[in-house]
């Protein structure tokens, strides 16, 4: 039988792991009888761990949350896992940059020797978030999380560069991060239709509205719709490059999933795709600004037929 602080660790480290525990499988696990099992949890008690426990035949016991926070127990890999995740906190754009820097000097410094040496050799380079891609204020996830967490619509200010400023009205679904940005997955209630919303553009109202039921989203994962949505240059099945007359760096804020590189100082190369040649073209017109199509020829049949359906709309002036 291992010595009682050593079972006291291993109890509390299957309290955390696991919702809840039957008194007869956690007495199997630690190789110790059901009554010695209750005197341990006495004792994790006393050192002010909320242990709740139901009787009966199937009773046993839950490690509950406290008003107070405990020393915490992680084992080797939750250690180096933890250290790892708040190396990469440090770039999130959450507005948590410091408070994640101090939480990894904290951890650092109270695990043993041979952890330390274990997360000193995985040390990594957290690259910050590029110029030009603003950070998300911590109260702006915290109130988009809540409103996806109860199932609220929410209403919000959203700031767009192209076509201005509006209010929106969403069912929001899911909080997701790609590419250094954080996003809003929701249903728009005014477009009857599914959005993504970069988080940094959204200014939340308050109150939130009614609660919603959830709609299935298309392809029913989000992972899948989110990757279909930033699919990058080369997923798309039209693919096209041209030479715009703007500095790359207002380029590339709102090129998406588009490549964008510098020419010179006041033109650069922008290499995008989309699901249709005149889609891309129209992507392209969007940037307000003139450019030279490199290719392929279907860019360029696209760009011409834009502009002459553009010139032949109703109400385009006479040439």
């Amino acid at each position: 039988m291992p010595k009682t602080s050593a079972r006291l660790l291993s109890l509390l480290s299957l309290l955390q792991a696991c919702r809840d525990w039957p008194s007869e499988r956690l007495a199997e696990r630690l190789g110790v009888s059901p009554r010695t099992v209750r005197r341990d949890v006495d004792r994790l008690r006393e050192l002010g761990y909320p242990i709740a426990a139901s009787k009966g035949p199937d009773g046993g016991y839950r490690l509950g949350a406290g008003s107070e926070l405990p020393p915490l127990l992680f084992d080797d890999d939750q250690a180096v896992a933890l250290t790892l995740a708040l190396q990469l906190a440090t770039t999130a754009g959450a507005g948590i940059e410091e408070a994640a820097e101090r939480a990894l000097h904290t951890v650092r410094q109270v695990l043993p020797a041979r952890l330390r040496h274990r997360v000193d050799t995985l040390q990594i380079t957290a690259v910050p978030v590029p110029q030009g891609r603003a950070e998300v204020e911590r109260d702006v996830l915290v109130a988009l999380s809540a409103a996806v967490h109860a199932r609220e619509e929410l209403r919000f200010d959203y700031r767009r560069p192209v076509n201005g400023d509006g209010s929106r009205r969403v069912q929001p679904h899911h909080l997701v991060t790609w590419g250094g940005r954080w996003y809003l997955v929701a249903w728009d209630l005014d477009r009857e239709d599914w959005r993504t919303f970069r988080a940094d553009r959204i200014t939340p109202r308050t109150p939130t509205g009614p609660r919603f039921t959830p709609r299935e989203l298309p392809g029913g994962d989000v992972a899948a719709f989110v990757t279909a949505k930033f699919r990058g240059v080369e997923g798309w099945p039209c693919r096209g490059e041209v030479i715009l007359d703007r500095p790359a760096d207002e380029i590339a804020e709102f090129a998406d999933d588009a490549l964008v590189e510098p020419v010179d100082e006041g033109r650069c190369r922008f290499v995008a795709g989309s699901w249709s040649w005149p889609a891309l073209a129209a992507m392209i017109g969007r940037f307000d600004a003139d450019f030279q199509v490199i290719g392929p020829p279907e860019l360029h049949e696209a760009v011409a037929a834009l502009g002459r359906r553009c010139a032949a709309a109703p109400g385009s002036p006479a040439e």
